[in-house]
């Protein structure tokens, strides 16, 4: 889709270089999410425009996760969030959310790049979520029952870059329409219901176990990401 006049780059490729400038440590809400890792600073490293991620299997349980449905923590990881949120509307129509991966895809590994209401939920869109497997799933939350998912087969996601993006446009004063692409490559549209003027965050993060299966590693998991960009038309 072409960039419309008035385009503005609001993340630059270049935020793993100055990283307190633009992201947080941690999922918004803290350390904690749904499954067995419990996030931690020291599992969060950037080196040369790079960020990776690592989790590391516990010779002891670190307690039950904070989060629903409360599982227990068996991995330190890594996870992020960028300090600006995301707000489709009239003044800001459209919006370009991309990075480059090397995302794991071992049972028990749970690598995600996502979009995730500031003030509710949904709604939530996810732009990488592997789960154990080599299929990527693109996920449009409108409720909890109602999700458009496209999985798409990404060969050699662990080990090889791909780039992950999509197009968000407004398109009427209530809906958004979601364009997803792997390696520039268009793979699905989802009519994200509902989704004008609702704020999201965006966020990096290494779950494990959980919806990607278990056992995970018995060692360390590693997730990396370079070039995350995120621009917006501005239309007044």
């Amino acid at each position: 889709a072409p960039q419309a006049t008035g385009w503005e780059e609001y993340i630059p490729e270049s935020s793993f270089n100055n990283f307190g400038s633009y992201w947080n440590n941690f999922y918004p809400w803290g350390p904690d999410h749904n499954g067995a890792a419990r996030m931690k600073a020291e599992k969060i490293s950037t080196s040369g425009g790079v960020l990776t991620l690592s989790a590391t299997k516990l010779s002891s349980q670190d307690g039950y996760s904070t989060a629903n449905p409360k599982p227990a923590i068996w991995y330190h990881s890594g996870a992020i969030h960028a300090k600006k949120s995301i707000t489709i509307s009239s003044q800001y129509p459209n919006w370009e959310v991309r990075g480059e991966f090397r995302a794991p895809t071992s049972k028990g590994t749970w690598p995600a790049f996502w979009l995730s209401g500031t003030q509710t939920w949904p709604p939530e869109i996810d732009i990488l979520e592997f789960k154990g497997t080599s299929q990527n799933w693109f996920n449009t939350f409108r409720t909890a029952s109602d999700v458009s998912s496209t999985l798409v087969s990404v060969g050699n996601a662990a080990t090889t870059w791909h780039q992950y993006r999509i197009w968000a446009t407004k398109a009427n004063d209530s809906d958004v329409t979601v364009h997803f692409y792997v390696d520039g490559v268009w793979k699905a549209q989802h009519n994200a219901k509902g989704f004008v003027g609702k704020p999201m965050w965006i966020i990096i993060n290494l779950q494990m176990e959980g919806s990607s299966g278990s056992p995970g590693p018995s060692g360390t998991t590693t997730y990396q990401a370079r070039n995350v960009y995120v621009g917006r038309s501005k239309a007044y």
